[in-house]
């Protein structure tokens, strides 16, 4: 176009400018016209770039469906915007194709927020969603819902989060968990609602759900340390098995719990010096008595302990943050002679990016200032590199600050005389005031210190010399009557230096001891003079100020030089400078006008000056606990829970006692009876009317013998049948038997304990008896006994170790040592002894038996001696067969035992139902379909046998 507007050759330079507008307006509006082109076809670009997609997502195949959510769902995952396809994709929700209900899903919960309206014309169809078969359609679900933050839902979503909680899957109640903080943050004021679920939850025994419900317990109610007092011990042995960010919430919560339940462990370190030594008068009485109060200063408690030693292994986990958590743990709990174990670990830490470089040296750095010798054995491994970035540079000099003493002082001062000419200039004036910390903290090394900062004032680097005039000038306050001469040196030093804190730090300087440089400090205020215009006024205010104390000091050589100074500052355009003027005026030029502070003025300029106290800035960290944000920023951050205070008295420990045995009032509910407690009878009847009570209350108690009997009979913890370990034989002497106790939680929550029994039957001692070579199915473990050290001829001990079935009936093999040989053994658990009785009701073994039916449950119809249909019989033969509690029933033909599997926690519920002709169906529902039918298998000749 441009071509055939201008084809002729004429000279256009000569033509008037109204022969040219007419050209150059076409073209103009030719681009004009070319650029709308191209924005229409941009904006319908952008309008159709999804056409195809909305297309395939009404289509009625599934297949494209899929495709167009994979690619949906691909989009999300590169950061791309696909808000616009919401009302397409909301359609699908209710699609019958599994694979396309999980992807329309995953794109809800990322888009439910924004788009709430929409969300809200399909909440019936996430409602029925939270019935479906799938636990990921019902946790995606509860996820969609709790995302929409409308107050309106707040009824439909509590509801669904009480629901949840009680789902058979775990991961679903973790969803719950998660739901509950949504849930708080919509509404407040459903909190004491809230508590409840999350009380509830807090009874899980899934490691799944443990980690998100006790992070809702520490949005809700972190107050309520009562809820946490029966899941203690439980949420200390899950702890391992945990996922990574659960221990990390769960450290932190125990931290807080464990300092309000027990006494401080430091207490140990309080001994007094009296008792160390024996009185030369004092008897062996009084000394065996102090000696019993020294020892009995400090006891750990066995809760305290499990936290410590639960803990413990965590310190090897591959994620920082878990480690981290533990090692503030045994900082604020632990004593401190064991708190040093946690210093390899975070010195291992210190190999990691920098960010996480950066939290662990912040609190190292705190560590470090109250217990060095925690981190001394690693001091190299705080060595400046030169590929730490500034703030690493920084911490990791803090530490090595903090961490100097006589012993390796030489080695840091090498060290930091190669920092001092590094090219980062913070970093070299950061080693300059460390320097000076570590003068002023160890007094051996003050004059090399300060004989190296004099050698640094002939630095090229401004910012060098300038740091060292400070560091100088502190350490000079300390001991100024031996350092004259380097006052002198630094006045020399006045002409080149121009860094106006140094020169402000030498001013200061020559003022406060211009008594011991007489003949120095007027000629240094006399260059100031000259130069007091251009200065800067941080400069201009030591002027004056070393004016005035030279008037007060040698009036005759600086009256007029000092007035002269004054005149100057008195019209400076700082307000600051023009104040300090008239103030020094009317305090030493004495006139009329003069108050009676002028008298005071020596007193108020000479007066001795305290010295400084080099710190490090992390002393005043330690109020915060370790690890968290405050602690970081050194200020209180939103959400900040504090450590409270070593109690004096440890609170009631029973209170993280936990019942396993069915409890009174529902053995009661069984046995159809309300108990009467026996008063207790006087030796001596005052009345006859009294003699007259006691025999009807014997009488009532004889009544209720058969009764107790009963109650005793389904209370009481069977002894289980004895097996043989080790033949005496084989054993060449040594015999060794086991049971099952059926004691819940000695080893750990998921460990079957087991009683052994070892007999010596030979006539001479055997020594270290113990387990080795453990052989064992995958996943299933062992916690050995202790060794017996010595067993003496025809003597027998038991000891108790656990294991972890892993919910299988798989033996465990291993080897029975002695000093001198080794036994090959194994246990093999019968099905009844991977069992814990449950305590539940009538109404809550109906509703988990509905839970549990089609392929989860097992049946079978079995002949019943007529001897074994009495209610005494069938409980006692049950019980006896397995470790199972049992439930109350409303009728007398049917009998309901209830349990659930150590190793996972999955409920295991038994039905014994009488039928006529001396024949009853026995029911088993359960997850555990193998260990159901094995059960079933064990259960029926128990009560088909005479």
């Amino acid at each position: 176009v441009s071509h055939s507007l201008f084809k002729s050759s004429v000279d256009v330079s000569g033509l008037a400018e109204t022969e040219l507008i007419f050209p150059v307006a076409a073209l103009i509006v030719l681009c004009f016209f070319y650029f709308s082109l191209f924005l229409m076809d941009a904006l319908l670009c952008f309008y159709h770039r999804n056409e195809d997609l909305k297309q395939m997502l009404e289509s009625s195949k599934d297949s494209a469906k899929l495709d167009a959510m994979k690619r949906i769902v691909g989009m999300i995952a590169k950061g791309k915007n696909a808000s616009e396809l919401f009302p397409a994709v909301v359609k699908n929700v209710a699609s019958k194709n599994i694979e396309i209900k999980k992807l329309v899903y995953v794109y809800l919960m990322r888009y439910a927020e924004e788009q709430q309206d929409l969300a809200l014309l399909s909440i019936s169809t996430f409602q029925r969603a939270l019935k479906d078969p799938n636990q990921l359609i019902r946790a995606s679900a509860l996820r969609v819902l709790s995302s929409i933050r409308v107050p309106i839902i707040v009824p439909i979503m509590m509801l669904a989060i009480k629901e949840a909680s009680s789902d058979l899957s775990p991961y679903v109640r973790k969803n719950a968990a998660h739901a509950i903080q949504k849930l708080y943050s919509l509404d407040p004021e459903q909190k004491e609602m809230l508590i409840e679920v999350i009380e509830k939850l807090l009874k899980d025994r899934s490691t799944l759900v443990a980690g998100s419900v006790v992070m809702a317990f520490e949005e809700v109610c972190p107050d309520r340390i009562d809820l946490i007092h029966k899941n203690y011990r439980k949420l200390c042995n899950l702890l391992v098995d945990v996922e990574e960010w659960g221990q990390v919430v769960i450290i932190h919560m125990l931290t807080r719990y464990a300092r309000t339940q027990f006494v401080s462990p430091w207490k140990d370190d309080e001994v007094v010096e009296e008792y160390s030594e024996n009185n030369f008068y004092e008897s062996d009485e009084e000394q065996k008595e102090k000696d019993r109060k020294v020892k009995n200063i400090y006891t750990m408690d066995p809760d305290h302990r499990l936290l410590l030693r639960n803990t413990k292994p965590l310190l090897q986990s591959r994620n920082a943050a878990v480690v981290m958590a533990v090692a503030q743990l045994y900082w604020h709990l632990a004593p401190k002679s064991e708190a040093s174990i946690v210093s390899k670990s975070l010195v291992r830490l210190l190999h990691s990016n920098r960010e996480v470089q950066y939290i662990v040296l912040q609190n190292i750095a705190t560590m470090s200032i109250q217990r060095k010798g925690m981190f001394e054995p690693y001091l190299k491994s705080f060595y400046v590199r030169s590929t730490d970035p500034t703030m690493i540079k920084t911490l990791k000099l803090e530490i090595l600050t903090n961490l100097a003493n006589e012993a390796n002082i030489s080695t840091l001062l090498r060290e930091f005389q190669t920092y001092v000419k590094s090219q980062d200039k913070q970093f070299a004036a950061a080693t300059i005031q460390a320097i000076g910390r570590c003068a002023t903290n160890i007094t051996e090394v003050t004059d090399t210190c300060l004989n190296g900062l004099v050698c640094l004032l002939s630095n090229r680097d401004e910012i060098v010399v300038a740091e060292s005039v400070v560091v100088i000038k502190k350490l000079l306050q300390t001991q100024p009557a031996h350092h004259g001469e380097i006052i002198k040196h630094m006045a020399k030093l006045l002409d080149n230096i121009t860094v106006p804190v140094a020169r402000a730090s030498i001013l200061w300087l020559i003022g406060e001891y211009c008594e011991r440089v007489p003949k120095i400090a007027p000629d240094v205020l006399r260059k100031t003079a000259k130069s007091f215009t251009t200065e800067d006024d941080l400069v201009k205010l030591q002027i004056l100020n070393l004016g005035a104390k030279l008037y007060l000091t040698n009036s005759k050589q600086t009256k007029l030089l000092t007035q002269y100074v004054l005149n100057l500052g008195k019209y400076d355009q700082s307000y600051d400078i023009r104040d300090r003027t008239r103030f020094i005026r009317q305090l030493i030029v004495p006139n009329e006008k003069s108050g009676a502070l002028s008298k005071y003025a020596k007193k108020i300029f000479l007066a001795q000056k305290p010295a400084p106290l080099l710190e490090s800035p992390f002393k005043d960290r330690d109020h915060f606990q370790l690890g968290t944000l405050s602690h970081t920023l050194n200020s209180r951050a939103t959400g900040y829970l504090e450590l409270s205070n070593w109690p004096e008295v440890a609170p009631d420990p029973s209170v993280r006692n936990v019942d396993v045995a069915e409890s009174t009032k529902e053995w009661t509910g069984i046995l159809g009876m309300t108990k009467k407690e026996k008063p207790t009878e006087k030796f001596y009847s005052e009345s006859e009317e009294e003699e007259d009570e006691s025999t009807n209350t014997s009488s009532s108690s004889r009544c209720l013998e058969s009764n107790l009997h009963l109650h005793c009979l389904e209370n009481c913890i069977f002894r289980t049948k004895t097996h043989e370990l080790l033949h005496r034989m084989s054993g060449k002497g040594l015999a060794a038997h086991y049971h099952f106790s059926r004691q819940p939680g000695i080893f750990g929550d998921h460990m079957v304990s087991v009683q052994v029994t070892v007999t010596n039957t030979t006539d001479q001692k055997i020594e270290n008896i113990h387990i080795k070579e453990k052989k064992l199915p995958p996943g299933m473990r062992v916690h050995e006994f202790n060794p017996i050290e010595c067993l003496e001829p025809a003597e027998s001990i038991t000891v108790s170790m656990g294991i972890d079935f892993c919910d299988s009936t798989q033996m465990a093999s291993f080897q029975l040592c002695t000093k001198d040989d080794h036994f090959n053994v194994n246990i093999q658990p019968p099905v009844g002894e991977l069992l814990l009785p449950v305590t539940m009701s009538e109404k809550d073994f109906k509703k988990e038996q509905g839970m549990l039916t089609g392929m989860n449950e097992t049946s079978a119809t079995i002949a019943v001696a007529p001897q074994n249909s009495t209610r005494l019989v069938i409980i006692e033969r049950v019980v006896k067969a397995a470790n199972l509690g049992v439930v109350p029933s409303g009728q007398d033909n049917i009998h309901r035992f209830a349990a659930k599997t150590v190793h996972s926690g999955s409920l295991m519920l038994v039905t014994v139902e009488l039928k006529e002709s001396s024949t009853a169906q026995l029911v088993i529902n359960t997850e555990k379909t193998v260990i159901g039918s094995v059960l079933l298998r064990e259960l029926k000749p128990v009560l088909s046998q005479g």
